[in-house]
């Protein structure tokens, strides 16, 4: 009988045509299943099915049937019997070099028949030598191939590839454990170590796929075990921990294979592209206080965080088997540390909450300890469900919480309780708010993260190395009579996010009865939940009036009232924004909060009844500048000439150094010279300028200056637009470099703009195009553009809301150029993707806009101008 032979090329393509048509028909269906709701392992592995038809078939045309001396094995993923929908079909071919040589053109063959077929086939031909270096010298190989399935070899074949990669060849199951689990930290770290990131990776980010997968090969290396499942009969797992990981595992992938499907191709990674489709797709509904994809996020930032507290657990167990028994080191009654982890004693821990209090209070006491033991972790896990909240607890149990709060640590305390589940049970708004995203660009954390990283800044200043990105938090920290006032704001600010209505209302109720409950006086429960209701008061007050206005002054410390609120709510303040995004605190903010902040502490100093008037305030600025301009060496009478060039304006909303420096400036211009343009650094290595600009008044000044900045790459931060006498500008800017990471020279900037303003023509100095990026088409804002009066009724308030994008500023301000306006006053803020500006100005005679119709002119450029329908 003779053996049977590969088929001829001949047909190959209308092989790959038929397999094509096929593998597409399979797909469909697949989708329909999925969106029919098809348990997701079933799916996975009727995909691999699928696929292993083909691939086999592929196999036989070109090879042969009956191979007797090559292997053709599955490894990966797909050799664990999981293909997603857009997923690599990873192969290996076992041949030793003879067979490898004699078969080079029928594998060839193979390989571009299934690539012509729509696989997406990544493949490697070795022999078992061959396979034991590549293992030896890339743990990533060895793990693909320890998952190797057979499609189509022998009984022969199969050993020698498992004797190839056994640990007496490569990778014992010590080495490989810490291999691995280097690994795993190297991955989270390029994720900054959360998975609470606005676009999460479901495969490689922190408490993915990838991170069970882990615990799978560790489980297999170390333990020689297929899966997790058999762990539980030896010990070393839970049955409610593989329960858990195991519905978390379908959760993730169910999201995977969704993202698949919506993205049309592999992507891993939960951009915001996909993330409203995927919502839909996966049936989520919402509305407008919790929307379809929060909802969606929210499941898969809690999926992560049960991941992440297993995977640690577990990891922990292996590390134990692999180094053997240790023994325990007694701390306090009822616990102890074996290798540096907190165990408590007693087999029966935990019978309630105040066991639980007593596991906190050891940690605290001995923060040197490396975390939580895993079987300490494991049966704190399991008891979650059974602790009550602070409502129904105990009077001495509230007493305990509050007593962590005093004690040390309580900011590494409140985030072991939230990592580890048990301040979700003590209050339940707070696990109302666990795993919650807001879609948006500002807020880049969940709730209950974003409130761990707040807390994390209190403590931060109360270090005793100053943090330099806060310039006076460190001297208001000491004044604190009861920091734990502040913890608790900190803690119920956001708290009330995503229940509709006003959050910080809704706060404020929590926060009072949390803090009645908790036994504090009627004073420290009415500050706490004066903080909760008004912890946005001083950021909204900063960043969008003008601080140098007494009267704006005077307003805030009216509603502020006394030091002791003030100096809670600066700190609240500063630790909220740097607390939200990264990006989000700089220079300028902290200089701004922190001038509010003393601003405000000398108004409360002085009385509320003795408000500081426009007169004093001029008279204050005026002599400190001119002690400055002395101690530099210019006369009294040079120094009075050079205040009559200026604007009065320049007094009344000036800080002192800046009217000194300006003064300065003054003194060094050339008769004949009628522009100067300077520039200095606002704070030592901060990337902040100020950015001076004297010269003759022209109808396109001010937009030329804007686009100018906007092509340094600079963002205007606060603009004050003065006229001085003989028909002169006094212009001051404070800017900020758009990429921090790229700082701008001062004498770059007086440069660019002196070329720039000594054109004839103005209106040629255009801002640069540039793309908007990606992540900004998903955040359309509807724009608002809005008028009130300003400055006794002198100055049209034009303030402006829309989706901020690159130029937004430079062409807004060419717009009021067209339309003949004059700009006095600029503050501008960006939250995210969401531009807040907001302009002083008046009609070329310097009357404000009262008539309707220009109005109503301004608005219809301005939004087509934010739709980008003007033509530049």
């Amino acid at each position: 009988m003779s053996t049977p032979q590969p088929r001829p090329a001949s047909d190959d393509a209308g092989w790959a045509a038929t397999a094509r048509a096929a593998l597409a028909r399979d797909d469909a269906a697949f989708a329909a299943r999925f969106d029919a709701g098809e348990d997701i392992d079933r799916l996975l592995a009727a995909r691999a099915r699928a696929v292993d038809q083909w691939v086999r078939q592929a196999w036989e045309r070109c090879i042969g049937p009956e191979p007797t001396d090559l292997g053709l094995f599955a490894i990966g993923g797909y050799g664990r019997g999981e293909l997603f929908p857009h997923s690599d079909i990873d192969l290996l071919v076992l041949a030793e070099p003879a067979a490898q040589q004699a078969q080079h053109d029928a594998l060839a063959r193979l390989f571009a028949l299934l690539w012509d077929a729509g696989l997406p086939v990544g493949h490697a031909v070795r022999s078992a030598a061959e396979c034991t270096e590549a293992a030896a010298a890339d743990i990533t190989v060895l793990t693909a191939m320890l998952e190797a399935r057979a499609l189509q070899t022998n009984a022969a074949e199969i050993a020698r590839l498992q004797d190839a990669v056994s640990p007496q060849r490569v990778w014992p199951p010590r080495d490989y454990f810490l291999a691995k689990r280097a690994e795993q930290r190297e991955r989270h770290a390029r994720f900054d170590d959360t998975a609470d990131n606005l676009e999460p990776n479901l495969k490689d980010g922190p408490g993915g796929l990838r991170d069970v997968q882990t615990l799978h090969w560790m489980a297999l290396r170390v333990l020689g075990a297929r899966g997790l499942e058999p762990l539980v009969a030896l010990g070393q797992f839970g049955a409610d921990e593989y329960a858990t990981l195991e519905r978390q595992r379908r959760e993730l992938s169910r999201l995977r294979w969704g993202l698949h499907l919506v993205a049309g191709r592999r992507e891993e990674r939960l951009r915001f592209d996909y993330q409203k489709a995927l919502a839909a797709r996966l049936g989520h509904t919402g509305d407008a206080g919790n929307l379809a994809v929060e909802q969606m996020m929210q499941g898969f930032y809690r999926s992560a965080a049960l991941v992440l507290r297993i995977n640690e657990r577990l990891l922990q167990r292996f590390e134990e088997q692999l180094e053997g028994d240790a023994e325990d080191v007694p701390l306090q009654d009822g616990f102890a540390a074996q290798r540096d982890y907190l165990r408590a004693t007693d087999p029966a821990w935990p019978r309630g909450m105040d066991d639980v209090f007593d596991l906190f209070e050891a940690w605290a006491a001995h923060p040197g300890l490396r975390g939580l033991h895993s079987q300490t972790a494991r049966a704190l896990a399991e008891s979650l469900s059974t602790l009550g909240d602070y409502a129904g607890a105990t009077a001495e149990q509230r007493a305990r919480f509050m007593a962590l709060l005093r004690g040390p640590e309580p900011v590494a305390t409140l985030t072991r309780m939230a990592r580890l589940g048990v301040l979700a049970r003590w209050i339940p708004a707070f696990a109302q708010v666990s795993g919650r995203m807001q879609f948006d660009l500002f807020h880049v954390y969940t709730v209950d993260q974003h409130t761990m990283a707040v807390l994390r800044n209190i403590a931060g200043f109360a270090a005793r190395t100053p943090d330099p990105r806060f310039s006076i938090v460190h001297n208001v920290w000491p004044r604190l009579r009861k920091p734990e006032l502040l913890l608790l704001a900190a803690l119920f600010h956001d708290i009330a996010k995503g229940r509709g209505g006003d959050h910080s209302e809704l706060g404020e109720v929590d926060a009072r009865e949390f803090c009645a409950a908790h036994g504090l006086s009627e004073g420290e429960t009415a500050l706490v939940a004066w903080l909760v209701r008004h912890h946005l008061l001083m950021s909204v007050t900063a960043q969008k009036q003008d601080i140098s206005d007494p009267e704006v002054i005077h307003r805030f410390a009216s509603k502020v009232a006394d030091r002791e609120r003030l100096d809670l709510l600066y700190l609240l303040t500063c630790a909220d924004i740097a607390g939200t995004s990264p990006k989000l605190w700089n220079a300028w903010k902290d200089r701004l909060l922190a001038d509010l902040y003393t601003a405000t502490r000398m108004a409360l100093r002085r009385g509320l009844e003795h408000p500081l008037d426009a007169e004093e305030r001029i008279g204050e600025t005026r002599d400190h500048a001119r002690a400055r301009l002395l101690d530099a060496g210019l006369d009294e009478d040079e120094i009075e000439s050079l205040f009559a060039r200026m604007p009065e304006t320049s007094f009344l909303r000036g800080r002192a150094d800046s009217v000194a420096w300006q003064a300065q400036v003054l003194h060094r211009m050339r008769p004949g010279h009628g522009l100067a343009v300077r520039a200095r650094r606002l704070m030592q290595h901060a990337g902040a300028l100020e950015v001076f600009v004297h010269a003759p008044d022209r109808d396109g000044l001010f937009a030329a200056i804007v686009a100018s900045l906007d092509r340094l790459g600079l963002a205007i931060q606060q603009a004050r637009l003065l006229l001085g006498g003989e028909g002169t500008v006094f212009d001051t800017f404070e800017v900020l470099p758009s990429d921090p990471q790229r700082p701008v020279e001062p004498a770059a900037v007086e440069r660019a703009l002196q070329e720039a303003l000594s054109r004839a023509d103005l209106d040629a100095v255009r801002p640069p195009r540039r793309a908007q990026p990606r992540h900004l088409r998903h955040f359309r804002l509807v724009p608002q553009v809005g008028f009130d009066t300003a400055e006794n009724g002198t100055r049209t308030l034009l303030s402006l809301v829309s989706t901020d994008r690159p130029g937004l500023l430079a062409d807004v301000t060419r717009v009021l150029r067209q339309q003949r306006l004059r700009v006095h006053d600029a503050r501008i803020a960006t939250f995210g993707e969401r531009a807040e500006d907001v302009f002083q100005i008046t009609d070329e005679r310097d009357r404000p806009l009262l008539d309707p119709e220009p109005r109503q002119a301004l608005r219809d450029a301005l939004l087509a101008c934010i739709d980008g329908e003007d033509d530049r």
